[in-house]
């Protein structure tokens, strides 16, 4: 479970099962007082194990209800106690300290950030242990329960369904429940003065977060998700969650954010002109391809980024746009005049994020369904969706799926498009 491109993170000695998260944020002083209880099995024996954490004071850890020892240097929290191979334990770790960004070569700071006036959490990939401690590997998924306390004036959203508020004096606690597995870097909390807006859907209920001068523009700019999630359902298989949320903060945000059943945008994602409207197409696409599926490891980001990038096609196509096959041979003149020298199934660290990887994966997807056809490329998405739902997915397993749903081999194609540098032609 080591993580080739990010081997300082995670620990593959054991496997989570559920996070229980209690935390107290005072917004004017940017403090957080942490409680989290994790239960996990042992993979095999262990006589310490890990847990990413970043710039906290640890005040206490137990182990199955016993205090140990600890050591916490850098963003990993060392725990010092027994537990057989297959048994099931639970660690409790006390903490507090004003949460940072984790800072990255590659990326930029990712993870806890404050806003003008709230926080937003954006963690891919590894920005999770700036709030949290976990095993922050994109293939240890699981269950969480997050309560957050705060001021009673602001809003708080978190993965989940909201199961209770509990308004004190001053503050209001919040406590949402994610039952289907989830990866760290998906967990979000999003805090601000915002107001709800509940979008009508048949069968997935889809709502919006938001500051309320942004509520006018929002209802155009976003107001045809209903229609995009029939269209997905349509081709990607059941929506995987029972609800999607869409934040919008009062900041301006660079690109958005996706999280498990809800993306973040900025204020600025609301023009009046649906600009952004190929985003939010890509944020609702996550939902499938990242969130229900998570790729095992980074370097097969293309298999998210790919895949959401081409549902922006698919929805320009669905919603009487530009076609689906000219987008993809703009994208193939685009890319044919810049440096051939990016591996899609093995980009690279440095490349995870790269927008070679976003727009190659789409053109991959698209020769697929060139080479299988309408009704055979389809239905392979929905098996693939529906087979792999809220597990862990990998290069190869795609191309095994693709390949038996075509009627000649397609090794050559899988080559071209996956594994050499050089763009290949379109079929």
């Amino acid at each position: 479970m080591i993580d080739p491109y990010l081997p300082d993170h995670g620990d593959p000695g054991y496997h989570t099962e559920h996070y229980d998260l209690e935390l107290d944020y005072r917004i004017a002083a940017g403090r957080l007082s942490g409680r989290a209880t994790v239960t996990a099995v042992a993979r095999t024996a262990l006589s310490r194990f890990t847990l990413d954490l970043g710039a906290f004071r640890v005040a206490r850890v137990q182990l199955n209800g016993r205090p140990v020892r600890f050591a916490h240097r850098g963003h990993r929290l060392t725990v010092f106690g027994k537990v057989a191979a297959g048994r099931s334990f639970t660690v409790d770790v006390r903490y507090v300290g004003n949460p940072e960004p984790i800072r990255t070569r590659e990326w930029g700071e990712v993870g806890w950030d404050q806003l003008s006036d709230g926080v937003l959490v954006a963690s891919q990939p590894v920005g999770a242990p700036s709030w949290f401690p976990c095993n922050d590997h994109p293939s240890d998924k699981a269950t969480y329960r997050i309560s957050v306390t705060t001021a009673s004036p602001y809003h708080v959203v978190a993965n989940g369904n909201l199961i209770d508020g509990r308004v004190g004096a001053s503050t209001t606690t919040w406590v949402y429940e994610q039952t289907e597995p989830m990866a760290s870097y998906l967990a979000t909390v999003q805090i601000g003065r915002y107001e709800v807006v509940e979008q009508a859907d048949e069968r997935v209920p889809i709502r919006a977060v938001l500051p309320s001068r942004l509520a006018p523009g929002f209802a155009h700019d976003f107001g045809r998700q209903t229609e995009m999630m029939v269209a997905f359902e349509r081709m990607f298989g059941p929506y995987p969650f029972g609800w999607y949320t869409v934040v919008v903060t009062d900041d301006d945000l660079d690109i958005p954010i996706e999280a498990q059943g809800l993306s973040i945008f900025g204020a600025n994602h609301v023009d009046g002109h649906r600009g952004a409207e190929n985003l939010v197409a890509h944020e609702l696409a996550h939902q499938w391809f990242g969130n229900s599926l998570t790729v095992a490891g980074w370097q097969h980001i293309w298999l998210n980024e790919g895949m959401a990038t081409y549902a922006e096609w698919l929805w320009s196509q669905a919603s009487g746009g530009r076609h689906a096959d000219d987008l993809a041979r703009t994208a193939w003149l685009k890319l044919a005049k810049q440096p051939q020298d990016l591996i899609l199934a093995d980009p690279g660290v440095q490349r995870i994020f790269d927008d070679r990887v976003y727009q190659r994966g789409a053109l991959a997807i698209h020769s697929f369904r060139l080479l299988l056809g309408e009704s055979a490329f389809f239905t392979m998405l929905r098996e693939w969706t529906s087979s792999n739902k809220y597990g862990t997915v990998t290069t190869d397993a795609f191309t095994a799926l693709v390949q038996n749903h075509s009627p000649r081999p397609l090794a050559d194609d899988f080559a071209a498009w996956l594994y050499q540098a050089r763009l290949p032609e379109l079929p």
